[in-house]
């Protein structure tokens, strides 16, 4: 007999790695019952090492990230968390672990914190213990391999993780649009495709949609790049602004602080559904830019230019923020002249904005939206 059992039906599967279990187990229980391997070197005797287990380390952020997504409505984990679970403990090898009874269909697992190891879906674990127990019943489903020696186990962990293949963040963007509910990813999806359709647009036919460029030479930005750069003066917190807009349609999302304002300076705009406003704002705001520096702007990707790619793109709307703070944007929304006239004091000249002057990557990113600042004398932000 296993004592104080969980009980759960499953079914057996046979593959060429041979049987396993695949079962519905509650979060409460899986908690209880799992533990990770993390990948380290132990020192033996006369410091020799030994090099044990076989699972990256936990990443807090991600657990935050997981435990943030868990309390939403959308909250789902349909592939398996995947554990190996010893016949019988280590120590007491006549404790049992884990039994299958072929005729019912049930598989019993001892109640006991160091019973399952988990192989895939150590963050997802954790994550669940911020769920709230009103978001209960959270079930998952589980595969589990019995008796898997360490190489197998080990196996299975890295064709799970080299096999993986990451979806382009373009893409993901890009689905907000199938969504019926106002959410800041939508938002920023919308004004990604109306900037690039648009006739006259200075982002006309260069973001490249899906992450990936109809014409490789003039898309010079992903849509990724662009949603990112501005969503974060829309929402601190997108999904949970998203969930709360979708368990409430038709209200307002709750207002933040002046202090929270200051950083996203968009949030009204978005909150009272005045997304035409943050694209008449983009609009005007690259205008001026593609006004002040038509060469560098409309250069092609050969060119090596870096203002209509991503290092200058990221500098820009750093930048937009420090000049709507110096503009206002309210009652009106500044004009393409205002900008204009802020961007004629920048020193810069179209064959400046080259790759050796400012490096793909952060630091080329901060000196160039460093000396928009110093030349126009707006105050950077903190």
């Amino acid at each position: 007999m296993i004592e104080k059992p969980i009980t759960c039906a499953c079914f057996e599967v046979t593959q060429p790695v041979g049987s396993f279990y695949m079962a519905r187990i509650s979060y409460r229980d899986l908690i209880e019952i799992t533990y990770v391997d993390v990948r380290r070197i132990e020192k033996e005797v006369r410091d020799v090492e030994r090099i044990l287990g076989i699972q990256r380390p936990l990443s807090p952020k991600r657990v935050r990230e997981i435990g943030d997504y868990v309390n939403t409505m959308d909250a789902n984990f349909p592939t398996s968390i995947i554990l190996s679970i010893d016949s019988f403990d280590e120590v007491d090898k006549e404790l049992q672990n884990i039994r299958y009874d072929k005729g019912s269909g049930k598989l019993q697992i001892r109640r006991d914190k160091r019973v399952a190891k988990v192989l895939d879906g150590q963050h997802r674990i954790e994550g669940l213990n911020h769920l709230d127990p009103k978001n209960e019943p959270f079930d998952l489903p589980v595969t589990i391999f019995v008796d898997a020696d360490i190489e197998q186990q080990a196996l299975i962990f890295a064709t799970i993780n080299k096999t993986q293949t990451k979806v382009n963040k373009s893409l993901v963007y890009d689905l907000f649009e199938l969504a019926k509910n106002r959410s800041p990813e939508k938002t920023c999806h919308n004004i990604a495709i109306v900037l690039d359709r648009k006739e006259g647009s200075p982002f006309q036919h260069k973001i490249k949609i899906l992450g990936a460029a109809d014409d490789s030479t003039r898309e010079t930005l992903t849509q990724a790049t662009f949603v990112e750069a501005l969503l974060k003066y829309i929402s601190g917190q997108p999904m949970k602004d998203r969930d709360f807009l979708k368990r409430n349609p038709g209200k307002k999302l709750p207002d933040i602080g002046a202090e929270e304002k200051n950083r996203l300076f968009l949030f009204d705009w978005f909150r009272n559904e005045d997304d035409a406003k943050i694209a008449k704002l983009l609009l005007n705001y690259f205008s001026a830019v593609q006004n002040c520096w038509p060469t560098a702007w409309n250069a092609n990707v050969d060119y090596g230019l870096v203002l209509n790619r991503t290092t200058g793109f990221l500098a820009l709307m750093k930048y937009l923020k420090d000049a709507c703070s110096e503009l206002k944007i309210e009652p009106a929304i500044p004009s393409q002249e205002q900008f204009a006239k802020l961007f004629s004091k920048v020193k810069l000249k179209d064959q400046d904005f080259t790759k050796e002057k400012f490096i793909p990557g952060t630091t080329g990113q901060r000196n160039l939206y460093l000396q928009i600042c110093s030349d126009t004398g707006v105050p950077k932000s903190s």
